[in-house]
């Protein structure tokens, strides 16, 4: 079963990738090949990041498009 792909899963490999390039401990080939799957990594929490800000705009947008800025009410 194949485990899915959530921020906080893809935000804690990407904490995980960074200790391991900060430990100095890898090798050059293997920190190169963490530092590219760090880089997606960010680019996917970027964009999931993006796409829910975009999905909140649209849930705050009034009847006429115009986007009605209110503060979080926590209840």
């Amino acid at each position: 079963m194949t485990k899915k792909k959530t921020f906080e899963i893809v935000i804690k490999q990407l904490e995980d990738i960074v200790k391991e390039l900060e430990s100095g401990e890898l090798s050059l080939e293997k920190a190169i090949k963490k530092f590219e799957l760090g880089i997606k990594h960010s680019m996917y929490c970027t964009d999931l990041l993006n796409k829910t800000e975009k999905k909140i705009l649209i849930l705050l947008e009034d009847a006429n498009g115009n986007i009605k800025a209110e503060p979080f009410q926590n209840e």
